[in-house]
């Protein structure tokens, strides 16, 4: 079981202004062998969610935290850039897998700035705010997540199949 934490960026979510969606399907789509421990929506703010990153590593010990929102152009969406500050290892094949993905459908998915990296024996993934963004970012990760989270645990090996 990996312990999970949900990190939603929504300025109007985090005023009561606008209904998360992404959260729960996030939490759909996760499957029986990861446990949500953390869930919160909180502001497009830099050094908030740099705090909150730090403490769901640090001291929640979580293995896996995602993130939903502000991962795109505008000036608020901040958080694949609180995120590099966090984070010791890049993991860069993860958000790159989910633009592959997502270009398969939209053009668009090209216009994400997410990351995705480690802190500790934590592994943070940025994905998008939409519902749609959500569900595809997932698919791209999903088969090949558990194993990751075993490496960084320390629990499994080699990548490589014979």
């Amino acid at each position: 079981m990996f312990k999970t934490g949900i990190l939603i960026l929504s300025d109007k979510g985090a005023r009561g202004e606008r209904e998360d969606l992404s959260g729960p399907q996030i939490e759909a789509l996760l499957g029986e062998e990861f446990r949500i421990d953390f869930y919160e929506v909180i502001a497009d703010e830099k050094q908030l969610i740099k705090e909150k990153l730090i403490y769901l590593c640090d001291e929640l010990k979580l293995d896996l935290i995602l993130t939903s929102g502000g991962t795109g152009f505008s000036s608020r969406d901040v958080t694949p850039d609180a995120t590099l500050e966090v984070i010791e290892k890049s993991a860069p094949g993860i958000p790159e897998a989910i633009r592959y993905y997502g270009l398969q459908k939209t053009p668009k998915a090209m216009l994400s700035r997410a990351v995705a990296g480690i802190r500790g024996s934590s592994l943070i993934i940025n994905l998008p705010g939409s519902v749609k963004g959500v569900r595809e970012s997932l698919e791209a990760v999903l088969p090949a997540l558990d194993h990751g989270l075993e490496i960084i645990r320390g629990s499994a090996g080699e990548c490589g199949q014979a």
